[in-house]
């Protein structure tokens, strides 16, 4: 049983000869070639659709600028630091 659809398209004429070329290049066929250039192509806009969430995430919690980017890491490392430091300062009063 066949685990593939066919699927008619229509191309220009020079974007035929193009992928055609492209083909034969790489030793592909052309349902190769075009299932790649959809893979691609769903690869891209997953990857716009997350750059647009991580945008709008960044700007609601005030994320605007690389300076701004900078200040939050600086920021949580040093609250990172001061929490091992407070943790390790315990540790040393419990076994003392």
């Amino acid at each position: 049983m066949r685990t593939t659809k066919v699927l008619s398209i229509t191309l220009p004429e020079a974007m035929l000869k193009e992928a055609k070329r492209r083909a034969k290049k790489e030793n592909r066929t052309m349902s190769e070639l075009v299932r790649e250039a959809l893979r691609r192509y769903e690869a891209l806009q997953s990857l716009r659709e997350l750059q647009a969430y991580g945008e709008e995430r960044a700007r609601a919690a005030g994320i605007l600028t690389e300076e701004d980017v900078d200040r939050v890491i600086h920021q949580y490392r040093a609250e990172k630091r001061a929490a091992a430091e407070a943790k390790k300062q315990m540790q040393q009063r419990k076994a003392s």
